[in-house]
């Protein structure tokens, strides 16, 4: 003869516990998800921080690389003179690279503030000194907490190369052989980023017609 079985179901002591087990499962569970996605967010905020970077770099690398000997007439002397001003932190030229591919040449000017950054203004160059254009344009913020540190190559009288922390365009009447520029991270700001550097070679230095003042140079 077969064996009737009572049948009998979970009681409550059981059902409580097993809802008590799969709600520490799920706060498990969704705890490990948010603390991944925290950090995924977070490696992706840097991510997109570094290529922003790499992307700024390279585009001033391009533009100092297109540096173009512009030339303009003084108002006061009637003179013809080169717009380049380059100063320890600070630096201004024209160049024939623009980052919205604009046509013509384009000014460019980047200088560093203490505590917020490097700051990046772009003008259209036309044949006048663009200095009053550049004072009107609002300046666009780059580089946070970054600091600049540029130097010039130039050639003395005696053909030695040399590197200058100052280059004025309207006293040399030329561009520099090449420029240096360091960005460096301010301390106990961000302790993740990194220094960041760019040499570019200036191939159009001279001016077709302005002779550059060698003897000025060599006096450096």
């Amino acid at each position: 003869m077969a064996k009737l079985y009572k049948q009998r179901g979970f009681t409550l002591v059981e059902v409580i516990l097993a809802l008590a087990l799969t709600a520490m499962l799920l706060a498990l569970l969704s705890t490990g998800v948010y603390i991944a996605t925290q950090d995924w967010n977070r490696n992706s905020a840097v991510l997109d921080e570094s290529l922003d970077e790499a992307l700024v770099i390279l585009q001033i690398d391009r533009a100092l690389h297109g540096a173009f000997p512009h030339s303009y007439t003084n108002e006061e002397t009637l003179a013809r003179e080169i717009y380049f001003l380059g100063e320890d932190d600070y630096i201004s030229w024209v160049s024939s690279v623009s980052p919205q591919r604009n046509p013509g040449l384009t000014v460019w000017e980047m200088y560093s503030v203490a505590d917020e950054g490097v700051y990046l203004t772009l003008v259209p160059a036309f044949s006048d000194n663009p200095t009053e254009r550049l004072s009107l344009t609002e300046p666009r913020l780059i580089l946070k907490n970054y600091t600049l540190e540029i130097n010039y190559l130039y050639e003395d009288i005696n053909e030695s190369k040399l590197w200058a922390d100052e280059w004025i365009g309207e006293e040399e009447l030329s561009l520099p052989l090449a420029v240096y520029v360091h960005f460096i991270p301010v301390d106990g700001l961000e302790e993740d980023k990194q220094e960041l550097e760019v040499v570019a070679r200036i191939k159009s230095n001279q001016h077709r017609s302005i002779r550059p003042r060698q003897a000025a140079a060599g006096l450096r």
